[in-house]
């Protein structure tokens, strides 16, 4: 039995898988299995994955039903006791794995941890702003704003990953920025400050690129707030950061001439301040 799991959700990403899966097996670390999540792809990636022809790679299809769900269905055929998730559009560095396991080895209070990033955007380096800084530890504040958390450089303790529930597949998008908050809120989350992925970013088909993406937020800090008994401090940094990012959003459905849209958010907004404030 393996003792790492790596889940590689995909959907019509043969470009890059092919890529993604050799920053795999090239590892370091060799005591593996890949798990392929095929969400419904309907450019090559069956035959893709087939052809590389690898005992350690396990291939499954499902009908398309997003991120979430096809993180997770990889995570429930999972055999090792520490899981890892490589989204198929990024790679690993060669010895990713090897330092995540002796990080588990050397802190074994720690269930959860991650690591810096390279970002490639068409094909260039560019550097992180400010804002995307990396923190360790009780790290929930710094998780409010954005997602500081690729999925690609996360490994978890199979128990953690059990007790989390992992992606809520509600979610179409945001659902890593979901799950980040609901477990920095009760977990502490352990950075290893090393570039031991590489995020390539700016094609077309890109979740992130998405207009709107504030208000899945809206929705993740909603849910974080209704069940989480949130420290003072936390709370109101919670309900600060809720109502920043429903203007946000409230004023772009305004601008667009979706007013229906703008009034459910305002709603959202004003059972936040009746409940949380």
């Amino acid at each position: 039995m393996p003792r790492v799991s790596v889940v590689i959700p995909t959907f019509n990403r043969k470009a890059f898988l092919k890529e993604a899966i050799e920053s795999v097996l090239s590892q370091t670390y060799r005591d593996l299995e890949v798990i392929v999540v095929d969400d419904g792809s309907e450019d090559g990636t069956a035959e893709l994955v087939t052809a590389l022809a690898d005992k350690r790679i396990r291939y499954v299809w499902q009908p398309n039903r997003g991120p979430a769900a096809a993180r997770n269905h990889g995570a429930s055929m999972a055999q090792g006791e520490l899981l890892a998730f490589l989204d198929s559009d990024d790679l690993w560095t060669p010895r990713k794995l090897e330092k995540q396991v002796s990080f588990f080895q050397d802190h074994p209070e720690a269930r959860i941890c991650y690591t810096d990033e390279i970002w490639i955007r068409r094909g260039v380096r560019v550097n992180p702003k400010k804002k995307h800084q990396k923190y360790s530890g009780w790290i929930y504040p710094y998780c409010l704003p954005l997602c500081i958390i690729s999925p690609s450089s996360v490994m978890f303790k199979r128990e953690l990953w059990e007790e989390s529930g992992g992606f809520d597949e509600n979610f179409p998008f945001c659902e890593d920025y979901e799950l980040w908050l609901r477990i920095s809120s009760v977990e502490p989350i352990y950075l290893i400050p090393q570039k031991l992925i590489v995020k390539r970013g700016g094609h077309h088909d890109q979740l992130s690129r998405q207009w709107g993406m504030d208000v899945w937020r809206v929705k993740a800090l909603m849910k974080v707030l209704s069940q989480r008994e949130l420290p003072p401090e936390w709370k109101a940094l919670t309900v600060k950061e809720l109502l920043k990012k429903a203007q946000i959003a409230i004023n772009g459905f305004r601008k667009r001439g979706k007013f229906e849209e703008a009034a459910y958010l305002e709603a959202i907004v004003a059972r936040c301040l009746a409940l949380f404030s």
